[in-house]
């Protein structure tokens, strides 16, 4: 008897601790007292067994067991020293609100290399896009952002390279790489990427631009831009390109034609009509890539070549690649896939950078302060008034003879005091104190200069300056300018036993290498236009 009595009691409390924490805790304190009395066994309990209970007890039983529980909550309560920690009995003790919510995104490790191949590993969320990226670097290595860093796809392989959109997810781009590979993710600046937007004319020549329906008078090229925006309309652009036929290393000349669904050849000369053009390739599922080897990697007739890759191949064989015969034709043809494959999403990305999709970018960072050129004015504080100088000679006048006297000032401070070697001192500092600036590339090729300006982008004024290789005692100053790159020399003069630097026979003379280009990035002189931007190369 006494056993199923303590086996009743027992079920009984598992059965309170089921219906509600504070029961439990009730029984397990009347078990821990042995107060067993207060618990009457019931008329059907029989010795040895459980038998049950009659037809007319079976509701009495039922209404106890109610009445116990409402009985509870009538027992004085426990104050709780730690109310936080209530809930239902249905849950666990402790809630899910209570710890901070975890990351359902993934992560995943990337490497991202720099020109000088130093490279940084970042641990990054799985929807992470390029500019998000890019931004991350900006903020880990402490750079100005003037929206022209840019995340590259690398494929050494076969020597191609494309820009990442700004949208563009990272992790899927990855994804589509094969495992033996040697791909890589490479952070530099791109001044041209968005370029086509503030210079259109630059992008879309005349001859290579023509239009579906017939327009009355002429087009410009901001028209033509925003053709290529709109879904109605579009441009189509048109020309001669050199084919890689496939599964051969020749090349064809064939003239073909981009519409908005696809790019297409003509099999009879320049003709267009519907029975003579056959599809090539279409641009949805695939990517535009530049090549950066085309002549030595594929043979290519020019070096100027692109390619269509699909997303899920990587070999060559599945490359269709073209070459242009110069750097302003490839460069319309690229810009004009990327408007039609992207359409108004890269006007959002120029519109709007910050706009990321993984929560890296930085609105609450104020954008870095900027001077437009336009807004620079020539000023003479020399009287009793300041007046601007409006006449350009004047101008130029003023600038070179500040210049030469603020550089005067500072080898003065640099001498020793009435040292003879102070003046040689001086001198030999003016002439080395270039070396530290980020524009100056030491002993690079002429090619080398070219291919660093064109991955910067061909825009006006990207320039740097370089030691000279055929005349060791000069330097070349190489920039850029309507879609071709400029070599200007710097020839050294003497005058009075002191060295000086120009790049118009004497005419505009400088201390240091530092005044020159400080000179031409107010006054364009004799160059083509201002300098602008610098090619640096930059280390992670």
């Amino acid at each position: 008897m006494t056993t199923s009595l303590q086996d009743g009691q027992s079920a009984a409390g598992r059965a309170a601790a089921r219906d509600s924490p504070l029961a439990a805790q009730v029984c397990g304190a009347a078990q821990g007292r042995g107060d067993a009395h207060d618990l009457a066994p019931a008329p059907w309990l029989h010795a040895g067994a459980l038998l049950p209970p009659p037809d007319g007890t079976r509701g009495c039983a039922a209404d106890r067991r109610k009445k116990k529980d409402l009985d509870v909550p009538e027992m004085p309560s426990i104050p709780n020293p730690f109310p936080e920690l209530c809930c239902s009995p249905f849950t666990s003790v402790l809630s899910a609100d209570l710890f901070p919510k975890a990351n359902s995104r993934k992560k995943q490790v990337i490497k991202v290399y720099s020109e000088d191949e130093t490279s940084r590993a970042l641990d990054v969320p799985s929807d992470i896009t390029a500019r998000d990226v890019c931004q991350l670097l900006i903020l880990k290595n402490h750079y100005i952002d003037d929206h022209s860093w840019t995340l590259f796809e690398h494929l050494p392989h076969i020597g191609v390279e494309r820009t990442i959109e700004d949208h563009e997810l990272v992790i899927e781009v990855l994804s589509n790489w094969g495992i033996e590979e040697e791909n890589k993710l490479y952070f530099r600046k791109n001044y041209a990427k968005y370029e086509f937007f503030k210079n259109p004319m630059y992008f879309f020549p005349e001859h290579m631009v023509s239009f579906a329906t017939e327009t009355n008078g002429e087009i410009s090229p901001t028209q033509i831009l925003q053709m290529f925006l709109s879904s109605s309309t579009y441009p189509e652009i048109h020309g001669f390109l050199h084919a890689k036929e496939q599964g051969k290393k020749s090349w064809k000349k064939i003239y073909f034609f981009l519409r908005r669904s696809g790019l297409y050849f003509s099999t009879k000369g320049t003709s267009k009509e519907p029975r003579h053009l056959q599809f090539f390739s279409e641009f949805g599922n695939s990517d535009i890539y530049v090549s950066l080897a085309g002549k030595k990697k594929h043979g290519a007739p020019t070096n100027y070549g692109f390619c269509f890759k699909p997303n899920k191949a990587g070999g060559p064989r599945d490359l269709k690649m073209l070459c242009a015969e110069e750097e302003q034709s490839r460069t319309c043809w690229v810009t004009a896939i990327r408007l039609l494959k992207y359409g108004m999403q890269l006007y959002q990305n120029y519109m709007h950078p910050y706009q990321g999709r993984s929560g890296c970018s930085s609105q609450s960072i104020s954008p870095m302060r900027s001077i437009s050129e336009n807004s620079l004015v020539a000023m003479d504080f020399s009287g009793q008034k300041s007046r601007v100088i409006e006449n350009p000679t004047e101008a130029l006048s003023v600038a070179v003879e500040e210049g030469l006297a603020w550089r005067k000032k500072g080898c003065l401070r640099l001498g020793t005091h009435g040292s003879p070697t102070a003046s040689s001192q001086s001198s030999a500092t003016n002439m080395a104190i270039h070396r530290s600036q980020p524009w100056f590339h030491h002993k690079i090729s002429r090619d080398e200069a070219q291919r660093l300006i064109i991955q910067q982008g061909l825009v006006d004024g990207v320039f740097l300056v370089r030691d000279s290789q055929s005349n060791p005692k000069t330097f070349v100053l190489s920039m850029s300018h309507g879609q071709k790159i400029k070599h200007f020399q710097i020839i050294p003069v003497e005058d009075d036993g002191e060295m000086f630097h120009t790049l118009d026979d004497g005419h505009t003379r400088f201390t240091d290498l530092i005044q020159l280009v400080e000179f031409y990035q107010l006054n364009k002189g004799v160059l083509p236009c201002k300098l602008k931007h610098y090619c640096a190369r930059i280390a992670l």
